[in-house]
């Protein structure tokens, strides 16, 4: 087979010569749009179930919540395993899937499930499905320098501005706010004043939860104009929840500020983020889509900054924390190197080993043209070039080129033996 493989590549050097030239060419194109990493993704193929009861304890959350979730999850299609964790007040499940499986049909057979639970979790208990993103998604941190300004007026801004802004970049899967206040409303009720009014926890978030609403009317016309009527119910200030009915005792109305405190405060928090010592930060991280190029969507995100950077408040800008794309242009840049140099000293071996232009061109000439079919076969099984990736095509330089020594050096000598053979040929005719 290989005998007749090296005739048939002998009385056809044109067509080897075409065949090579577009793989060449071919590979060239599959160098310039194969995606770029650091590392290779060797993450599972999951998806993340996260539903969320705060105040409850992890018993009560592992009983009511993650039990009946894994015990429907289980059974779909192409399903490994399912893990599943409960802390205080949250639930994480994580369904793994067969690596074959496209994830965008498991989170579709996940959504499935997740809508015919019915009422096997607690009224008001919603799971929601993590990011379409991998364990090493994780390619942009960012905080908001403001200084003088407050945690929560960060946050805020991080939530309502930024993250809606740099979420519509092509490639980003989600953006994770942290740090600082989530403000929020909160009323400290006293007991005994409850008590006192014979009234109960219940009514107080009736009063609050009825008043905190808009209500339509319908279309009113007078004089050929059309009016819409509606109502504007939502508590907008402290005086005004403060200011709620919660029930009439002889004539006159029980305001919450009548048995509760009301202030303006932050979400309890289990922890910060702190900066460098220098004090706490907000900001985001930016998660990569599954099967995005890493690389570009960097680039996409910092050219996005630049644009929401201009509708920041003054004295207030972007702040990378971790980036990526410089560790991922640190290690391509030193593979390439490597790589160059490699071909270099190689190329440089052969020829003052062979001595012979022509033969030491041959083994040379293959060098490049196995790299860009190595990159043919990275796009077509959808492999990043990485670290990993391009540290192996450098190492397997050298059987590329022991290859090529080995058949130069098997062709000198069968050329050699041919030679001896015709001298003596020669030399038996003339004696006789």
């Amino acid at each position: 087979m290989i005998e007749k493989l090296i005739a048939f590549s002998l009385r056809n050097r044109f067509l080897v010569l075409l065949l090579s030239s577009a793989i060449f060419i071919g590979g060239i194109y599959s160098v310039q749009t194969n995606k770029i990493d650091a590392i290779p993704d060797l993450s599972e193929n999951q998806v993340i179930v996260f539903t969320e009861w705060m105040g409850r304890s992890p018993q009560l959350i592992e009983d009511q919540i993650t039990y009946p979730l894994v015990t429907n999850l289980q059974g779909m299609p192409q399903v490994k395993y399912v893990r599943a964790s409960s802390m205080f007040g949250m639930s994480f499940i994580y369904v793994i899937f067969e690596d074959e499986t496209d994830i965008y049909w498991a989170r579709s057979r996940v959504l499935e499930r997740l809508n015919s639970l019915g009422s096997a979790l607690p009224q008001g208990v919603n799971p929601t499905m993590g990011p379409d993103g991998t364990g090493v998604g994780h390619i942009l941190w960012y905080t908001l320098d403001a200084p003088g300004m407050d945690l929560g007026e960060q946050r805020a801004i991080q939530d309502w501005y930024v993250k809606f802004a740099l979420q519509n970049v092509k490639g980003v899967s989600e953006i994770a706010s942290f740090g600082g206040f989530q403000k929020q409303y909160q009323i400290s009720i006293d007991p005994n004043k409850l008590s006192y009014y014979k009234l109960s926890v219940t009514d107080v978030m009736r009063s609050v939860n009825t008043n905190n609403n808009e209500a339509g009317g319908r279309k009113f016309e007078m004089s050929e104009i059309g009016y819409i009527i509606k109502t504007t119910g939502y508590l907008q200030s402290i005086e005004q929840i403060e200011n709620l009915s919660l029930k009439t005792q002889n004539s006159i109305p029980v305001r919450i500020r009548d048995i509760a405190t009301v202030e303006m405060s932050g979400e309890s928090r289990l922890g910060i983020f702190d900066y460098n010592g220098e004090g706490e930060a907000v900001g985001g991280i930016a998660v990569l889509r599954y099967g995005e190029n890493a690389d570009e969507v960097i680039g996409r995100l910092k050219e996005k900054m630049k644009e929401v950077s201009k509708g920041l408040p003054a004295g207030v800008k972007f702040n990378i924390v971790y980036d990526r794309g410089e560790l991922i242009e640190e290690s391509i840049s030193s593979i390439k190197t490597t790589l160059i140099e490699e071909m270099i000293v190689v190329s440089l071996i052969v020829l003052v080993f062979l001595l012979h232009w022509r033969s030491a061109i041959s083994i040379i000439i293959q060098i490049p043209i196995t790299i860009a079919a190595s990159f043919i076969l990275l796009n077509a099984f959808d492999i990043s070039s990485n670290i990993m990736s391009l540290t192996g095509i450098a190492l397997a330089i050298g059987v590329i080129v022991d290859n090529g020594i080995i058949m130069a050096e098997n062709a000198y000598k069968h050329l050699a033996v041919r030679q001896a053979e015709l001298n003596a040929l020669q030399k038996g005719g003339s004696d006789v």
